[in-house]
């Protein structure tokens, strides 16, 4: 068998990249080898170098939904928190930070899942892997069980809902909400050092206050 040069099959990560690319954009019905090959210019025999097939693609593209979003969340929830609002603005921080939690990626699973039963397995497993996690984090914090489950649930479900409006805001608003949003679900007002490092992490200097993101409305 004849092999493509390097320059005619590129790179997995470049196949991989622009998978994602048509799924968040396109959803899962428009992620063919013929369309990623004319997207990249490059030739169909170039991706079978690096898959077997379209199903051990969509399998590298839910393992990065699963790594990332649901992943850095989990993290995020074992983190060193003196309070219950400090560690609330460090979940927070998934919202704002794109690096922490792929909204669009999120959507594009959740709408993919309703045709995939398999999927729909493993986001449902996913979606109670972060609900156990902020749970966790309420008990640390002196919450009963129920009262920590119920927290989380709110949480949880607000940002799903948020993420399947598509909710668009302006960053600063986005970011003036976030201290109400953490006094809501803790049953408690953040202290004002807790909610300005919290601002410092996502208003450095220089950048701009416009764009729009992931926090829920």
């Amino acid at each position: 068998m004849k092999h493509p040069p390097n320059r005619q099959r590129g790179s997995k990560k470049i196949w991989l990249d622009a998978a994602y690319e048509m799924l968040v954009c396109n959803g899962i019905e428009g992620v063919k080898v013929m369309a990623l090959a004319q997207k990249l210019n490059l030739t169909r025999t170039g991706f079978y170098w690096f898959f077997t097939g379209l199903e051990e693609l969509h399998a590298e593209l839910i393992e990065r939904w699963e790594n990332k979003n649901t992943g850095n969340l989990v993290e995020r929830c074992g983190m060193a928190a003196t309070s219950i609002c400090e560690a609330l603005f460090n979940v927070m921080d998934c919202w704002l930070d794109p690096g922490l939690f792929d909204a669009g990626l999120d959507l594009a699973i959740r709408n993919w899942a309703r045709m995939d039963p398999d999927l729909f397995g493993r986001l449902n497993n996913a979606d109670q892997r972060r609900i156990d996690a902020v749970a966790a984090l309420f008990r640390q914090h002196g919450f009963s069980a129920q009262e920590a489950e119920t927290r989380s649930l709110t949480l949880i479900y607000t940002q799903i809902g948020y993420i399947s409006m598509q909710v668009q805001e302006k960053r600063d608003e986005r970011l003036e909400r976030v201290r109400h949003y953490v006094e809501i679900f803790a049953g408690c007002a953040p202290s004002e050092r807790d909610v300005q490092r919290f601002l410092i992490r996502h208003r450095p200097i220089g950048t701009a206050t416009d764009d729009q993101g992931s926090y829920p409305h």
